[in-house]
């Protein structure tokens, strides 16, 4: 839309306050102010839900994998073929094998049910999700036959272990005696200590070498499960797939959908609900710039009917009362994004303050699965976002450049 200089003028003129304008121009303030706060909570609330799901991804694909082929009783026998067909399989990256077990641990009078994981070394020290979040000892020490393991940190806490404590395993699948079955229990020393972040894992993992695991379960050279990692996680079903005929009778697949298929999908319902019911903000909005541009029409009635007189032209006077609608929908969209922006850059300073002020915990990852506040802005729904507050801007201003362009000049100006 290409104004002459006219017309430019006319929108500067109307933007500003004019001699007893000043409730026309608070409204438009208000108008603007809407809009960014519109624009700020749809970007800051779809960027944590985004943040959310791409962080709580990264951790339990981390540590799961895309898929994993898991025995029916828990054991697989012929596990290196399994691993060996996997790597070979087009799409997969990596094919790992794992011992996972729940069992009960004890120390220092304390105990906590724990979910036991054996991995082969060179698997642990090329996984980043574990290497990267040691926070105490030194995981190099777990070693085979080292009688070390390492813990989350949650554990820790629960369990009121460091590195060096003694931890205690109890396997109920122990030796058969004429008084019936003795739980095995081994003791290790903490080597380590590490925080992945979803609190669900740091409050029960134990880490330990394969051998250790296999002997302490009493699975010989079995293992549990082997981890697959794929390309494109998206299409790990058809990846995997060639795969159902070798574990046939053996073993199912489950990939990171089936796995985690509630949590995800409910992410996946309240972020959609969640942007439906915050554009209903950006919606009120708008309705504000409607308003404050009808009272501006009403109140430059007879300037309009002046302008008429003198040979502006229909279209003309649209022009400009659209300009100005749409000039202060696009400030409060530039505003919002500074102010959502800002935001994001310093959430967890702002949550940290908010739970000092109330002294309420709004952050617990007991009950929100990560340690802190995650963001990730997605650029494709900021731009849905700002295309999606102007065209409603746009529209909001057609019903004012209307009435603005139909006045009669003929009929106000016999009246005045």
């Amino acid at each position: 839309m290409i104004l002459n200089r006219a017309e430019r003028m006319l929108a500067r003129r109307y933007l500003l306050p004019g001699k007893g304008e000043g409730f026309i121009f608070l409204v438009a303030t208000i108008s603007l102010i809407a809009v960014a706060l519109g624009v700020a909570a749809l970007i800051i609330v779809m960027s944590v839900m985004n943040g959310f799901r791409a962080e709580l991804f990264d951790k339990i694909v981390g540590l799961n994998g895309h898929a994993v082929v898991q025995g029916y009783d828990g054991r697989l026998s012929d596990w290196q073929q399994i691993a060996d067909s996997a790597k070979k399989t087009p799409g997969v990256t990596s094919a790992v094998p794992l011992i996972e077990t729940p069992l009960m641990a004890t120390t220092n009078g304390r105990f906590a049910g724990v979910l036991v994981r054996g991995m082969r070394m060179e698997d642990i020290h090329s996984n980043r999700t574990i290497m990267s979040g040691v926070v105490a000892g030194d995981i190099k020490s777990v070693t085979p036959g080292s009688g070390k393991v390492a813990i989350g940190s949650r554990l820790a806490e629960t369990l009121g272990a460091y590195p060096g404590s003694q931890i205690t395993l109890w396997n109920p699948e122990g030796r058969s005696t004429v008084v019936g079955t003795v739980p095995r229990e081994e003791t290790y020393t903490v080597g380590a200590i590490f925080e992945i972040g979803v609190y669900d894992y740091d409050k029960a993992f134990v880490l330990m070498p394969m051998q250790d695991a296999q002997e302490l379960l009493l699975m010989g050279d079995q293992v549990g499960m082997v981890e697959i990692q794929t390309k494109d996680p998206d299409r790990v079903q058809q990846i995997v797939a060639p795969l159902q005929k070798l574990i046939q009778g053996k073993g199912v697949i489950v990939d990171w959908r089936q796995m985690n298929s509630a949590l995800f999908q409910a992410l996946e319902v309240e972020r959609v609900a969640m942007f439906v019911v915050l554009s209903l903000i950006v919606l009120v909005a708008v309705f504000n710039i409607l308003s404050s541009l009808i009272m501006l029409v009403r109140a430059k009635t007879r300037d309009i009917a002046i302008l008429r007189t003198m040979g502006a032209s229909r279209r003309g006077m649209m022009k400009v009362f659209v300009t100005v609608g749409v000039t202060i929908g696009t400030l409060g969209i530039v505003l919002g994004i500074i102010l959502g922006a800002i935001f994001l850059y310093f959430r967890q300073d702002v949550v940290n303050f908010i739970q000092d002020v109330t002294g309420q915990n709004l952050w617990d990852p007991s009950v929100r699965f990560l340690t802190d506040l995650p963001a990730k802005p997605n650029p494709v729904e900021v731009v849905a976002i700002i295309l999606i507050a102007l065209i409603l801007s746009f529209l909001a201003t057609l019903y004012p450049a209307y009435k603005a362009a139909s006045t009669d000049p003929v009929q106000v100006l016999r009246y005045e």
